[in-house]
């Protein structure tokens, strides 16, 4: 039965592979791109020329305006018919910024607005929409272990903060550095696990303790050298990520574009198992940090989340 896939960071990198993989395996679905038009024209005519049934949604994920916009648009777009139903959710677009300083239009540091802010509108306006049976995946990152092994000393750990002091600028020390942006990126990263605890216990039951919504998956690529994801990073990193980094695609310690789409469709899919509210590095199950299974934490994010983004959320 054709179904809809919703997905964002999907214009290039693992996210464009992930959309051939997927349409490969799934021939009747219908891809909905959400992305910023001119990257998401280019996108959409590459993959209608692969034959993949394909359009895409403007977005600034910077704006939740804009992303509250193009969620009610794919939403009742569903409803009505116009587009199948719901078959996944993938929410893989991410910021890296260059300092903790940056501000969005609705006031928010961009890092934390489009890595939580975002994909929390998004989910609450998709979610519902996904069938049971089917999956809602968020791109999270190892950098919030913040330990050598998994970061390579490159990436500060996460520094947590009240969640109201997170969504703006200046949370961290020396906020205008290339290091409080990389932090502001770990920390983001730990908040998106939070995320995905506690939309996996939302959608995991119904009031009788049967399963009732979709699974929801955090993934983490590891690694992934030529990626878009630090564009706005100083220019020795990008200079570092475009030709120093790829070598390292032939260790353990990086992964390939190919490769990390391929396991983000098999995590989409369920071809890599794992439970809801669980955490996939590359191509398996594992635990994320200790640090990530804070309770506390998890439901005063949630209650800031649903707060911080109520106007946007109050015509659903």
């Amino acid at each position: 039965m054709p179904r809809t896939i919703v997905i964002t960071g999907a214009t290039r990198g693992i996210g464009l592979v992930a959309v051939r993989e997927l349409a490969h395996r799934h021939r009747d679905a219908t891809f909905v791109l959400l992305a910023r038009p001119e990257s998401g024209a280019a996108a959409v005519t590459t993959l209608l020329d692969d034959g993949v049934r394909a359009e895409f949604v403007p977005v600034d994920l910077r704006s939740l305006s804009s992303v509250a916009e193009a969620a009610r648009d794919v939403s009742e777009r569903i409803r009505s018919g116009q587009l199948p139903p719901l078959g996944h959710l993938v929410l893989n677009a991410g910021a890296q910024l260059p300092s903790a300083m940056s501000r969005t239009t609705d006031g928010f540091e961009g890092t934390f607005a489009v890595n939580v802010l975002a994909n929390h509108v998004l989910v609450r306006y998709l979610g519902p929409l996904v069938e049971p049976s089917n999956r809602i995946v968020i791109t999270v990152s190892d950098t919030h272990f913040g330990d050598l092994q998994h970061n390579l000393g490159v990436m500060p750990g996460p520094q947590w903060r009240s969640p109201e002091k997170l969504a703006r600028p200046g949370a961290f020390r020396a906020p205008t550095t290339t290091a409080a942006g990389r932090t502001a990126y770990s920390t983001s990263k730990l908040a998106a696990i939070y995320m995905v605890h506690s939309y996996a216990r939302e959608f995991g039951t119904d009031g009788a303790g049967s399963h009732a919504g979709p699974a929801v998956i955090g993934f983490n690529p590891g690694l992934v050298p030529g990626t878009g994801l630090m564009r706005d990073a100083p220019l020795p990193m990008r200079l570092s990520m475009k030709y120093v980094l790829p070598a390292l695609t032939v260790t353990p310690i990086a992964s390939t574009q190919r490769d990390a789409g391929q396991w983000l469709a098999d995590v989409v899919t369920g071809d890599t198992r794992a439970p809801s509210g669980s955490y996939v590095s590359r191509d398996r199950e594992v635990w994320s940090s200790a640090e990530s299974y804070d309770t506390e934490r998890e439901n005063e994010l949630r209650d800031v989340a649903d707060r911080l983004t109520a106007q946007w959320l109050s015509g659903r």
